[in-house]
């Protein structure tokens, strides 16, 4: 990665260490093109804008998401109607197909902590009201359902690589697509000059080649460098993560209380985080504050309860955006109690980290130990 300083610090093109990561992520996820990005972010706005998102569209998404799967869509002037979540915690498609709309202009689902949703589901619906299905991949890097990888069963897909994510290039991100004019709208939407000039054929979308939409998303190359390196441990990374993720659900599965999380033989996740949800309950209604509380004075540090990841209706810019955007046509009110399944999910999930390496199990066993000991005498924890 060092090595990048001396090959350069500045790439304008497809060249060098983002034509050659790119190269990987197409043959990876066996998709035709993938295009580099400066954040998860910039990766949805571009992918939204190549797919033709704009003023008087309604575009339907995850209540229970990142609050950036869905502002983009402010900014190109969309409105994003929310939909609630099964029981997982992702999109649940029998509430999308009630939203549907003649001013429907897509689907988008996330696969939250690294879960793929019921994407096959998803994907037939959208196929019989032909509209475009695009997937958030950010939490999901490798994740797949039947052997085909997360980010493939839709028009266009984005992922974020920012920290913490299964594949990470420090801050970053990128657009998997196989149509072709969503690609050279990709690049238009934030690449410009060289890239665009060299990549873009013909005269209806070349003329604009130099300037694009005006924008800049590129990647920073030391970024694509790390993310390179990553790449190719990834599936190694995930194997780990799968062990250790099995190992955990075997020991927390018999716990009262806590429900673990249950995926199909077909489906294997990333396991970006493993979430329990917590039942007060069964624990003589002790609040889940004051279980999460005990938890980290026991040592479990990491075990996180989300906070910015929540339904979107709870946050002020999705109940009166008219401050923040006020050319806006769609009307936002969204509020509390809109989305019972999702703020229920959101109120009751502890995260756990998920490591990876067969010398992190002394780690593992300690959290493992901490939450049998608070769940054994939770009685402790009332009044």
């Amino acid at each position: 990665m060092l090595n990048q300083l001396d090959e350069g610090i500045s790439i304008y093109d497809r060249s060098g260490v983002v034509a050659r990561l790119e190269d990987n992520l197409q043959t990876y996820f066996g998709v035709r093109h993938a295009v580099l990005n400066s954040s998860g972010t910039a990766a949805l706005y571009s992918m939204y804008a190549a797919c033709g998102i704009g003023p008087g569209d309604e575009v339907i998404v995850p209540a229970y998401t990142f609050f950036a799967t869905a502002t983009p869509l402010l900014h190109l002037g969309a409105t994003p109607v929310l939909a609630d979540c099964d029981a997982s915690g992702n999109v649940d498609p029998q509430d999308i197909s009630r939203r549907i709309t003649p001013r429907t202009k897509a689907i988008v689902v996330t696969h939250m902590w690294g879960v793929p949703a019921q994407i096959e589901g998803l994907k037939r619906l959208a196929d019989i009201y032909a509209i475009q299905l695009l997937e958030d991949g950010s939490h999901a890097h490798g994740a797949s359902v039947r052997g085909k990888r997360v980010g493939t069963f839709g028009r266009a897909a984005a992922f974020s690589m920012n920290g913490p994510k299964p594949l990470s290039a420090g801050e970053g991100g990128f657009v998997l697509t196989d149509d072709d004019e969503v690609y050279h709208r990709v690049l238009l939407h934030g690449q410009y000059n060289k890239r665009c000039r060299n990549e873009i054929p013909g005269v209806e979308l070349g003329r604009y080649a130099v300037t694009g939409m005006g924008l800049k998303h590129r990647i920073h190359p030391m970024a694509a460098a790390i993310a390179l390196d990553q790449l190719s441990h990834l599936d190694d990374y995930l194997a780990g993560r799968q062990r250790i993720a099995e190992y955990i659900l075997g020991e927390l599965d018999d716990l009262p209380g806590l429900a673990v999380p249950r995926t199909e033989p077909e489906v294997l996740p990333s396991w970006y985080g493993l979430t329990m949800r917590y039942d007060a309950d069964a624990f003589d209604e002790v609040p889940v504050e004051r279980f999460h509380a005990a938890l980290q004075a026991e040592g479990c540090s990491e075990l996180d309860r989300p906070g910015s990841t929540c339904p979107l209706n709870l946050l002020p810019l999705f109940q009166d955006p008219g401050p923040l955007f006020p050319a806006l046509t769609g009307k936002l009110t969204y509020a509390p109690g809109d989305y019972p399944q999702a703020e229920e999910i959101h109120l009751t999930t502890l995260k756990l980290p998920v490591w990876n390496r067969e010398e992190d199990l002394p780690m593992v066993d300690r959290y493992i130990e901490a939450i049998r000991k608070v769940t054994e005498h939770h009685a402790e924890l009332k009044g």
